[in-house]
């Protein structure tokens, strides 16, 4: 009898241990994924799935198992800070076990020492919540599109790309209209696909448009600054450069071709002043995400034949401060950041149009508080963006239809 009876308390051991095991494989493997990433520096810091005060106990020599297999360190969080990227739900009442290396895990208690004394002040919530919340999900590696798109089911945030853009349009304004077509629609060779008294609009390539418009009638003086530049992408740039200047065109920079560099190009100059950079991008370090973007894309050729054909623009702006702008177009914007130049950034718009943030001491222009120019987004959901904006936006001056950047630039929407 004690024979049997030893030989079944043996057996239940080893059900037990058996369930337990099995119990937890998804999330042994799961942490296992996660200790590599926090081992090799593509997450500060990661999470355990959550779990209750005994489960954990359970789990915890498995993770002690990962945690010296893979040189980290793990902390036993009894109550994980709340932001706006997770249901709070989820982690009511359970603990995580917060995988980390060095001083990541400071950084985290400092971060959620801020939450609770805004808390205490009854002060976590809003734009602040959401700054903690970003900072959070930073510190789990996540990228800025991942961030919006948590913060996006989780809270009121929304980003302008939530309302769908399906293209963009660049307005420039004109003393001489008539003289302006004429330069675009036949020394350029672009197709006009809408015109009035006072605007002509002409497709660069895809969803890319470029508007021209009269200063008569418009806002403006057109004794304003032209802080902005176009640049037209294409792989012919020998026979542009070629035929702009048969047409005795303005070159302001002459052609320049390296080999070994991340883009050539040239300059040319409308009859107005406003700059058109004729570029070229090659694979390189700084472009190695923005080339199969290119290359995706179809070119458009022109009235002037095949080989002048262009594939997409970039709508080159100019700012004192760029921080605060690449913020601004990937919180606000929603933009993905294609090509990183140090001193510019390449941000992907629609599909053939690209925003261009340039550090004003290192461009063509200069930041001015007045400019001739306007960007305007094609929405699927203009109305709905328009809302988001009544009931965000903290500029009284705002008009319906519109929003400024940080740098001033006004922005239409329809």
């Amino acid at each position: 009898m004690k024979r049997f009876t030893r030989l079944a308390l043996l057996l239940l051991f080893f059900a037990f241990s058996a369930c337990t095991k099995m119990e937890f494989l998804k999330e042994s493997g799961q942490l296992e994924s996660f200790a590599e990433m926090v081992q090799s520096g593509v997450k500060p810091i990661a999470l355990s799935e959550p779990m209750s005060s005994a489960e954990l106990d359970l789990f915890l020599p498995e993770a002690n198992r990962l945690a010296e297999k893979y040189e980290i360190e793990i902390f036993r969080e009894p109550a994980v800070i709340g932001t706006s990227l997770f249901d709070s739900a989820a982690v009511e009442g359970k603990e995580v076990l917060i995988l980390y290396q060095g001083k990541n895990l400071v950084a985290y208690q400092m971060l959620k020492t801020e939450a609770a004394d805004l808390a205490a002040k009854s002060e976590y919530s809003g734009t602040k919540k959401e700054a903690i919340s970003r900072a959070f999900g930073r510190l789990l590696g996540y990228p800025a599109s991942r961030i919006n798109d948590l913060l996006a089911e989780n809270s009121e945030y929304r980003d302008l790309e939530d309302f769908g853009i399906k293209g963009q349009e660049l307005s420039w304004f004109y003393n001489d209209l008539p003289a302006a077509k004429l330069f675009y629609g036949k020394t350029l060779g672009l197709k006009m696909i809408a015109e009035d008294e006072n605007s002509a609009t002409f497709q660069i390539a895809g969803d890319s448009k470029l508007v021209l418009r009269s200063v008569g009638g418009s806002a403006y003086s057109g004794k304003e600054a032209k802080s902005v530049a176009l640049a037209l992408l294409t792989d012919n740039l020998e026979a542009w450069y070629s035929h702009l200047q048969s047409e005795n065109v303005e070159i302001k920079y002459t052609l320049k071709v390296k080999p070994d560099g991340a883009h050539d190009g040239f300059v040319a100059v409308d009859p107005e002043g406003y700059l058109l950079e004729f570029e070229m991008f090659r694979m390189h370090p700084e472009n190695e995400r923005f080339i199969p973007e290119l290359k995706s894309l179809k070119p458009l050729a022109t009235s002037l034949g095949s080989e002048f054909n262009f594939y997409a623009s970039i709508t080159w702006l100019y700012y004192k401060d760029m921080l605060p702008m690449e913020n601004f177009m990937i919180e606000t914007l929603g933009l993905e950041l294609s090509a990183d130049q140090g001193w510019a950034k390449i941000y992907k718009a629609s599909e053939n149009s690209y925003l261009g943030l340039v550090d004003e001491k290192r461009g063509m222009n200069s930041f001015s508080d007045q400019k001739l120019v306007e960007v305007k987004f094609d929405l699927e959901d203009a109305k709905g963006w328009e809302e988001y904006l009544n009931k965000t936006s903290k500029d009284s001056t705002r008009a319906a239809g519109t929003f400024k950047d940080l740098g001033g630039y006004l922005y239409r929407f329809f």
